[in-house]
């Protein structure tokens, strides 16, 4: 049977009646006045008892210092183990810490504000920098490629005349279709005009935001291009954390939230400890006789003046 089994949940009664010792030890840890009435006593072993006072500490609701006392095994002598200042069940506690990483919300960046970014960061991926492009003569370039994909095409039986369907690839129609036209009406370019002055002052280069921003959208990992000729002036935004998150915006225009703008911090290290709970300072119970500012033997002559 192991030990912790043994021990008895009743609390000692010499330990137990020991509340002026323990007001004594927590009163002279605590500031005067803030040891207040005692609130009981939870056993924690074979004797050993904690006794409870409440703190009457400003800003310390619900705290309590708690004191345990012990006794060895047949003495009769209680004495203070620890004294401590412990928060009570409905003590007032400062809220759980939470990462920068996590309590920020869209909307909290403002301007000169940098968001850092992880290297591992999921919503980025690499991109592609050209150093893989096969040359011009390779067997993967862009001409053999096109090549390729006509030799492996799946291939139907029978004439054209006997397809269900006619092939519409390359003819006005599959055009119109891939750039989007086949519609009554399509934007005109005074439409564009006004479509991107109106971007450009919400999300351009001349923002309080673009101007305290590292770099451009031009280079950020969030950006997501569009297609047609607004395309090579504007983009959208996919940053949750920008303030710019699904708007469309300049490819000029800057926030702190660039993909590139800083490095993430690495996580702060705790201080050493001050205290050296390893080492065992003595202090004796006397003073050494030449510790007093007069020397211990004494002559006949300073006698007569006294120590200081």
């Amino acid at each position: 049977m192991k030990a912790a089994t043994t021990r008895s949940r009743t609390p000692d009664r010499l330990c137990a009646e020991a509340v002026d010792l323990a007001r004594s030890a927590a009163e002279e840890v605590a500031a005067p006045g803030v040891v207040g009435e005692h609130e009981g006593l939870v056993s924690e072993g074979d004797r050993v008892v904690t006794h409870y006072f409440a703190c009457r500490e400003i800003g310390y609701r619900g705290w309590r210092w708690a004191v345990t006392v012990a006794r060895a095994s047949r003495a009769k002598i209680v004495t203070v183990d620890e004294a401590v200042l412990l928060p009570g069940p409905d003590a007032l506690l400062a809220p759980e810490w939470v990462p920068w990483s996590e309590r920020l919300r869209p909307g909290d960046m403002g301007p000169g504000d940098l968001l850092p970014t992880d290297a591992e960061d999921l919503r980025l991926e690499p991109g592609w920098s050209g150093e893989d492009a096969p040359p011009p003569n390779s067997p993967l370039s862009e001409e053999f490629a096109e090549l390729a994909e006509a030799e492996d095409a799946d291939v139907t039986e029978g004439t054209p005349a006997h397809q269900t369907t006619a092939p519409v690839r390359g003819s006005i129609a599959a055009v119109a279709e891939e750039l989007g036209m086949r519609r009554a009406r399509v934007l005109s370019r005074y439409g564009l005009h006004t479509a991107a002055d109106r971007w450009e002052e919400a999300f351009g280069a001349k923002t309080p935001m673009a101007q305290a921003a590292p770099a451009s959208c031009a280079s950020c990992g969030f950006l997501t291009p569009i297609g047609g000729s607004l395309g090579q002036a504007f983009g959208v935004c996919a940053n949750e954390f920008s303030p710019a998150d699904g708007r469309v915006v300049s490819l000029s225009y800057g926030c702190g939230g660039h993909s590139e703008a800083a490095v993430m911090p690495k996580p702060p290290r705790p201080a050493p400890p001050r205290i050296d709970e390893t080492r065992v300072d003595p202090f004796p119970l006397r003073p050494s006789p030449d510790s007093g500012s007069v020397p211990a033997t004494e002559d006949e002559s300073s006698a007569d003046l006294g120590h200081s």
